[in-house]
């Protein structure tokens, strides 16, 4: 039996100081991670320092918006709506968790090739999501 994707009301997030490039990002339908000048490794989530060698010099990079399922479960009992939140794992080699979006919640599997989308809180901030491809 299918179970199709629906849309869920999405909380805004708490924002931290930082922040704000990323959800301009957003806004505008990019997604944002932070890159190393000194040893060139992405990092996400986005942050000041670098977690590979402690660097503050990093800096804003667009990602390719495209990336593959690591790991993923279907939320059934949380609410009235079932969900997947899942590991994806971007081309540029970070793992980001996140939600398979637009799809029958049945068909996804580990392995699987997806693509950025996005949807939006009650106020409007854009919340970077993947479906398949």
């Amino acid at each position: 039996m299918a179970t199709p994707y629906q849309d869920r009301k999405l909380n805004d997030p708490n924002l931290n100081v930082g922040d704000e490039p990323f959800f301009e990002a957003t806004a505008q339908g990019k997604l944002l991670l932070k890159k190393c000048k000194d040893c060139g490794e992405y990092h996400y989530y986005p942050r000041g320092i670098c977690p590979y060698c402690f660097s503050t010099n990093v800096d804003w990079v667009e990602a390719k918006g495209t990336g593959t399922i690591y790991t993923y479960s279907i939320t059934r009992r949380a609410g009235p709506i079932p969900y997947c939140i899942a590991y994806v794992t971007l081309d540029e080699g970070v793992n980001m968790m996140t939600n398979i979006v637009d799809c029958d919640l049945d068909a996804i599997r580990c392995g699987q090739k997806v693509k950025l989308t996005f949807k939006a809180t009650a106020n409007g901030t854009q919340i970077p999501m993947f479906a398949p491809v």
